[in-house]
């Protein structure tokens, strides 16, 4: 890695930090702009116009860490990704992960949950694509939609046919404690989670949704969906900010990334991504004697048939 590039990775590093919410009480998502590149963190701003070779050199990073990571199969990564629609994550997981093996990645996207997993608890689903030692598991959107999209909608709540008892002004505060024991489970269980809530503005999502309507190869990317969603902006980020507040913790903090810029909010993810795992040391396991020898006589095997 040349020395501009060493120098633009460890200032991504430093910035990713301050978007690392651990602590969540006194959190609010006005803190961070969805526009900012760096707050002025010196050569931060050099990504810009280095984003392609960055993002090369992060990929081959990532993809040296996945086999690492897959063949001591120690540990799994769970990245969540979280946002408003418009905001990125499609095109964050594209560019981020494009390097990455997919026989040891598995990317999941939520939608509305069928009547089979109705039928079981709000976290049931999420359970089942959490990903096993050595895998890096994405969740393009994840359990935490059912502590956002039934706050605005109660018609979703109503779906999972919950004992009316159940159903009080404390059920969001329950959900909240549920996720956190869920997500230390994981932990304690040798999950790394990365937690990625991509703050794009308003104005800024209209600027694509714009978009999406006036570009014919990007037509089918609209949703009217979107705009009904769009409507009550207010709502969801109080619930945002409140499901962040509430669910950030030193084993499964949020990364509040700004998303206004796409250039920015990949780097961003993909140093916090690299950051993470270079922090677990990981090593491919030691070959033992037995393996070695059985190595040399089947080169020996292999050369004789010549």
């Amino acid at each position: 890695m040349s020395h501009s590039l060493e120098k633009i990775m460890a200032s991504a590093r430093q910035v990713s930090r301050a978007y690392r919410i651990e602590q969540g009480r006194n959190f609010r998502l006005k803190q961070i702009s969805p526009g900012d590149t760096g707050g002025g963190v010196k050569n931060v701003v050099d990504i810009q116009w280095q984003a392609k070779t960055f993002l090369e050199f992060a990929n081959a990073r990532l993809t040296e860490l996945q086999e690492k990571l897959y063949a001591q199969k120690h540990w799994s990564l769970l990245i969540v990704l979280q946002a408003m629609d418009a905001a990125g994550k499609d095109g964050t997981i594209k560019h981020v992960m494009s390097g990455i093996n997919p026989q040891g990645c598995e990317v999941t996207s939520f939608k509305v949950p069928s009547g089979a997993e109705l039928t079981h608890t709000f976290l049931w689903r999420c359970a089942q694509r959490v990903p096993g030692s050595g895998m890096i598991g994405i969740f393009n959107r994840s359990h935490y939609e059912d502590v956002l999209a039934p706050r605005i909608h109660p018609e979703f709540l109503q779906a999972h046919n919950l004992p009316p008892p159940l159903v009080t002004k404390n059920i969001w505060q329950e959900r909240y404690e549920d996720i956190n024991a869920f997500e230390q489970h994981l932990a304690r269980n040798g999950v790394l989670i990365l937690k990625f809530y991509l703050h794009v503005s308003k104005e800024e999502q209209k600027r694509r949704l714009l978009e999406r309507i006036n570009e014919k190869n990007k037509n089918w990317k609209f949703s009217e969906a979107d705009l009904r969603e769009r409507a009550l902006w207010d709502r969801y980020m109080e619930a945002y900010e409140e499901a962040i507040r509430a669910t950030a913790k030193p084993w499964a903090p949020w990364y509040v990334v700004p998303a206004d810029n796409k250039w920015f909010t990949r780097a961003i993810v993909a140093v916090t991504v690299i950051d993470a795992l270079e922090a677990l040391y990981l090593k491919r396991p030691k070959v033992s004697g037995e393996i070695k020898k059985a190595l040399l006589a089947a080169r020996r095997s292999l050369k004789d048939e010549g």
